[in-house]
């Protein structure tokens, strides 16, 4: 367990969805650039623009922030392409770009598609960085490599249940934990990733331990904590109830045939809706405990504190990710930001 003494003073991200014209996308990440926050751009083809295109923009725009993709998937490109475009982004950021890689959701759901299985992540995780660092896979006609591949370009793993992070432990350079932003959360996640490195003959201190929840500003938590109710609601529908359960978050019933928001729960284009949809399936206790131990809800000094409590407990970097799919996280950076432009 760190010392809880210790000085530690972890990386501090914020979410961009590239919800508007790459151009656009780029000034906002020029502002957080100036603040001192790292970038994380989600990938999903059918809501936002382009990810590796809008971070190229992005990355002939800014000199040093650290540009990262929270997460792209294995299944809506392929292996090969997903090499090709991150090559094409690390030239143009030369060692500034990490790639968070998850198991898929409103990428890949939408396709028909299944997210990505722990085994199939593994071994794309370990083909993909085969193809960065110059060597040749076979891809299904026999090995072939990467033309002028960028060499090492950090892999995280994006994880939630006991085998991915396990996973991440065995084989990625680091993990997104989406397990809770208490101390229990993080102890019990950061306990399994320890196992999987450990199996894999690695320790902690190979990887980075990065924490991701979103994060709401407010005076008044309790009054507020409802508005995190539909990502609660779609932790329990993706087979996330236990650990809710571990935080004594405990969920109803939920309906059959999911809920009629579009395009769904936490990409909602009419939030309101989608807190008022599943309102009748959290209670205000229920939710207010969710916020509290998956979320950063409250004012400035009680988020601050929480990201200082994480680095303390191990945390590398802490990524805040605003409420919101289609909105700019101008305010949040404004109110939390580690620097002063």
């Amino acid at each position: 367990m760190p010392d809880p003494n210790a000085s530690h003073t972890p990386r501090l991200g914020i979410r961009v969805p590239p919800c508007a014209p790459a151009t656009e996308v780029a000034e906002v990440v020029q502002r957080a650039e100036k603040y001192g926050f790292d970038v994380w751009m989600p990938d999903s083809q059918l809501l936002w623009r382009d990810v590796w295109a809008t971070l190229a923009v992005a990355a002939v725009r800014t000199e040093h922030v650290r540009l990262g993709v929270m997460v792209t998937n294995l299944e809506a490109r392929h292996l090969s392409v997903t090499a090709g475009a991150i090559r094409t982004v690390a030239e143009l950021a030369p060692g500034r770009l990490v790639v968070g890689i998850g198991a898929g959701n409103s990428s890949v759901r939408p396709l028909g598609l299944s997210p990505t299985r722990t085994k199939a992540l593994e071994s794309g995780i370990v083909q993909l960085r085969a193809l960065l660092n110059g060597e040749q896979v076979d891809l299904g006609a026999g090995p072939i490599g990467l033309r002028d591949a960028p060499g090492r370009v950090p892999l995280f793993l994006s994880a939630t249940g006991p085998r991915n992070l396990a996973l991440a432990g065995a084989v990625a350079d680091g993990v997104i934990l989406l397990s809770g932003t208490s101390r229990s959360g993080f102890e019990r996640a950061r306990g399994l990733v320890a196992e999987g490195a450990r199996a894999a003959g690695r320790t902690l201190d190979d990887l980075t331990l990065a924490v991701s929840g979103h994060c709401h500003l407010t005076d008044d938590p309790a009054r507020d904590a409802a508005v995190l109710g539909p990502m609660a609601a779609q932790i329990a529908t993706d087979g996330g109830r236990r650990a809710l359960a571990a935080e004594g978050v405990e969920v109803g019933d939920l309906p059959a045939d999911g809920f009629d928001v579009y395009p769904d729960l936490i990409h909602a284009e009419d939030w309101d809706a989608a807190v008022d949809a599943v309102r009748p399936y959290i209670g205000d206790e229920a939710v207010r405990r969710f916020a509290e131990r998956f979320g950063f809800v409250g004012d400035e000094e009680h988020v601050r504190g929480q990201i200082d409590r994480l680095a303390a407990d191990g945390a590398d970097e802490v990524i805040l990710q605003h409420v919101g799919s289609y909105t700019m996280p101008d305010a949040l950076m404004a109110r939390l930001a580690p620097a002063r432009p």
